[in-house]
Order: C-alpha cells, then structure tokens, then sequence
C-alpha cells in the first residue's frame, strides 16, 4: 500500500523526535507529504489580582509553545527537504494530545498516522505510550507504530 499524506506527532522528546525522523525517511520512500504535528497544552493560568508579576499573558504563552514546537521540526524540515518532500509544521492546542492527534489526521486527509512507541513518559510506561495506545484504540485509519530506544536508555542497560 502507498500512502500519499502522512501525519507525524511528536513531542520533541528524544524518542518521539527520532520516530518523527524515521518518519520523515518513510515518507520520502512512499513518495508521500509529511505533516509534523506537535500538540501543547492550552493556557490555563488563573486570573487573579494576586498572580506574580512573571505570569505569562495567553498570547506570549501561545507564541513560547509554537517556537518550541517549531524548534521541534527544524531538523525534520532540513531532512524533508533535502529529500525533496513536502513537509509542512502544525503547532495546535489541546486538553486532550490523542484526540487532537486524531482531529490533525482527519482535517488533514492523511491517510497513515506514523507516530513513536513512546514520547516524554519513556519506557516507565508498560507496553506502549499512553498517547499512542490511546490513538491506536480510536483511531480508524492505519497507525504505524515506531519503535525507538532513547540513546540515554541503552546507556542505562549496558551499565
């Protein structure tokens, strides 16, 4: 099967980074469009007379996260374009990262998610990462699951 349009969440984490490579590396082969999607939480400060002065305002909260999550697909970027393939970088807001994963695909047309085994939560998480096995469960289109071992992690058990 080919795919034409394909969706690559990260978290910027080690492992979800080098999925989203990976990613990007399958996408050249299939001849495909890679979407990098990376989902923050919405701003959620109280408001209050008596906040510390050093509270972000919502607008300079958004703007921090979308250069973080720009920051995150710098590489990705280089990477697509020297394989010629068209890349393009959302940064969106959500409660919920496996459902906005799910609503990117769909608005998107994509029609394979390829995502990392495990992000931010490591392999202290049992068989899968709550967000991919959250998005495996409900998603409705193929999801291809790539399995990464953080640099940090192999140190760990050779020692």
């Amino acid at each position: 099967m080919s795919y034409k349009k394909i969706l690559l969440p990260t978290d910027g984490s080690e492992i979800g980074s080098a999925a989203a490579l990976a990613g990007i590396r399958f996408a050249a082969e299939q001849g495909a469009e890679a979407i990098g999607l990376f989902v923050a939480p919405p701003y959620e400060y109280a408001t209050s007379d008596n906040l510390p002065d050093d509270v972000p305002t919502e607008e300079e909260y958004e703007a921090s996260m979308r250069r973080k999550g720009k920051s995150y697909f710098a590489h990705l970027h280089d990477t697509a374009a020297g394989s010629g393939l068209k890349f393009t970088a959302v940064v969106t807001f959500a409660k919920s990262t496996p459902q906005a994963i799910l609503d990117a695909a769909e608005e998107n047309r994509c029609d394979l998610i390829f995502m990392g085994s495990h992000g931010r939560g490591g392999r202290n998480q049992a068989l899968l990462g709550n967000v991919t096995l959250r998005v495996l469960t409900a998603c409705r289109m193929p999801v291809l699951v790539h399995r990464t071992q953080a640099r940090q992690n192999e140190r760990a058990t050779e020692e």
